[in-house]
């Protein structure tokens, strides 16, 4: 007989190996449930929903076969398991989770297309065994491994409870000209900071949309409005008049002085809704390459103009996928040929 080790609703995993050995001899369900002190109908149940099934996969949760409305059953106290834990076509948590480190290096998107059963998981599931699943040494080598380096995945907050750092003045992206969103029509830029240690240091990251090309600005002395404006109006001042027809930047505070920057430039900034990144996409993305010259937590304000425009450069000459793999400088020069 196995002595339970407390009260408990559901069967305990030692229960149900043991429950799984009776019956492979031949014991009675009555027998079994006077060994274990449970009801007779809860030995019959379990026989029901997991007789088909060897007795360490019994004993293991939902992870063999069984029916779909098992799987939605608890095995016992505690949150429902995930879907790489729950599906069959994702393969079990363990070998998504060492397939997906296995190719890490390369690209989250090869778990995809090759999981270890030959079908298909998202690139959600990939994250989710990798984030949740980790432990111990595992989770280090995977950080280590990790283009962003972030050790835990934050939900993202509701936009709708989110307030406004500047409650008056903006213009909103829904008022920006259709002109823009196509980008048919060179001049529109994205822009948004990148934010060094202790966020006392900061890099303004224009990119126009049409072309991708980027013009980072130097903030030495921080990201302070005024610090910001006149960056930015230095920045842009360098442009030809038809590659200055809009501005969409994120609700940050350190564009409180927005409307100034608008009558130095004649150039309108128009404000993403609160919580939505991706409206301004193009930048988003070119955060992300640029966090590999100016990675999280260090200091912003030691970068010279000189290499700031170093990078800038290396960047624009970078061929990409979404411009047929033309480089965003070479864009640009065609762009501004077909204007003139």
């Amino acid at each position: 007989m196995v002595p339970p080790s407390g009260p408990s609703r559901y069967l305990r995993a030692d229960e149900r190996i043991h429950i799984a050995d009776r019956f492979r001899e031949k014991a009675s369900i009555r027998a079994i449930a006077a060994e274990l002190g449970r009801s007779p109908s809860t030995i019959s149940r379990e026989i029901r929903r997991n007789g088909t099934r060897s007795p360490r996969n019994a004993a293991a949760g939902p992870t063999g076969r069984m029916s779909r409305k098992s799987v939605r059953m608890p095995v016992g106290p505690g949150p429902r398991p995930g879907r790489s834990a729950r599906t069959p076509s994702c393969g079990t948590s363990s070998s998504t989770t060492s397939h997906a480190a296995g190719v890490l290096n390369r690209s989250a998107g090869f778990c995809g297309r090759a999981s270890p059963s030959g079908r298909r998981c998202t690139h959600e599931t990939i994250y989710q065994a990798l984030y949740v699943q980790g432990r111990g040494e595992l989770r280090r080598e995977l950080t280590r491994s990790l283009r962003t380096g972030r050790a835990m995945r934050r939900p993202h907050r509701r936009s709708a409870k989110r307030q406004p750092r500047m409650s008056k003045d903006m213009v909103m992206i829904s008022e920006r000209p259709a002109e823009a969103a196509d980008r048919a029509i060179p001049g529109h830029w994205e822009g948004d900071l990148i934010i060094g240690r202790t966020s006392r240091s900061a890099i303004g990251t224009p990119v126009e949309r049409s072309s991708r090309f980027v013009a980072l600005v130097h903030l030495p002395d921080g990201r302070h409005p005024a610090k910001v404006r006149d960056a930015l109006i230095q920045t842009v001042s360098a442009l030809p008049a038809h590659l200055r027809r809009s501005l969409t930047w994120d609700q940050g505070s350190e564009m409180h002085l927005h409307q100034e920057f608008s009558t130095a430039t004649d150039m309108p900034v128009y404000f993403c809704d609160s919580g939505s990144p991706w409206q301004r996409g193009s930048n988003e993305n070119t955060n992300g390459l640029l966090r590999q010259y100016f990675p999280k937590g260090t200091d912003l304000s030691v970068h010279t103009r000189e290499h700031l425009d170093a990078v800038a450069a290396e960047l624009n000459s970078r061929p990409r996928k979404t411009l047929g793999r033309e480089t965003p400088a070479e864009r640009l020069a065609k762009l501004l040929a077909t204007a003139s």
